[in-house]
């Protein structure tokens, strides 16, 4: 983590080791992307079908589970299929099997159990629903239920922290990068999707899960970019900023999602 910034001539220095490392890691991996029509989310449900790891179900069983009449609880959310593949492809691509990795807001995640079926080992998630019990896989997957914001693991703990359609509930920056790269071990990586839309989309008085809703939009973004070096966490390579379609309908809203990766220095 680096350390605050207490006067200009170190906030010049910082900004100068945030473009030296942006400038070292641009062309390993995208840092920011964002969905461009619906099509993508088809495309990417099909070749999470095609890994054996699509856990969206029948929507007769999501019905019946509705009136009581099937057990646990449904996993995952089709119209997330692009920021889960995403997650998938970016994590078989950086991270070992054996590695440990924290999935934030994972009560019906997608993302955690679709890790264990392709083999990820060493898997936690945090929530503060109670219902955390009932998801799959308790035998091997540590399921934690706490606020992920302030979280009692060690130091230094994951390699990878996911988070699908999260941080835009309740956003609080600060306290959301100062735990991540707390947990994150040296190289570790943040890997986020949220509700995105370039120009500022008033949210004002929608709230989900008992918290405000923001679709972040890119001003918001390079702000967030720009506190996260002071955290230690940088951009992995170019940033994506984009949108010509607005595929995503919900509030009352018209928007896109954004996926983003932010890699802890070493």
């Amino acid at each position: 983590m680096l350390p605050e910034v207490p006067c200009a001539l170190h906030h010049l220095k910082y900004l100068e080791t945030t473009k030296t490392f942006i400038k070292k890691l641009k062309g390993n991996a995208m840092t920011m992307e964002v969905l461009q029509d619906k099509l993508q989310i088809s495309k990417a449900r099909q070749e999470l079908v095609n890994k054996g790891v699509s856990l969206v179900e029948f929507p007769l069983w999501s019905l019946m589970r509705r009136f009581g009449l099937m057990r646990g609880i449904g996993i995952g959310d089709t119209v997330k299929s692009w920021d889960v593949l995403s997650t998938v492809n970016f994590l078989e691509s950086h991270v070992k099997k054996d590695e440990p990795i924290l999935d934030i807001g994972c009560f019906a995640s997608e993302v955690i159990v679709a890790l264990h079926k392709l083999g990820y080992s060493n898997l936690t998630g945090v929530d503060l629903n109670a219902d955390l019990r009932k998801m799959p896989h308790q035998d091997s997957i540590r399921y934690e239920i706490s606020d992920f914001m302030h979280t009692k693991f060690e130091n230094a703990s994951f390699q990878a922290i996911t988070s699908i359609s999260v941080i835009e509930h309740g956003f609080d920056g600060q306290s959301l990068l100062k735990e991540m790269s707390r947990l994150l071990k040296p190289n570790g990586y943040f890997i986020a999707s949220f509700d995105y839309w370039p120009e500022k989309i008033d949210t004002t008085g929608i709230s989900y899960f008992g918290m405000d809703w923001k679709i972040v939009s890119k001003d918001e973004i390079v702000d967030f970019i720009t506190e996260a070096a002071g955290y230690g966490l940088f951009p992995v390579g170019e940033m994506m900023y984009g949108s010509k379609n607005k595929p995503i309908y919900c509030g009352g809203k018209q928007y896109t999602f954004a996926w983003l990766v932010l890699r802890e220095s070493a």
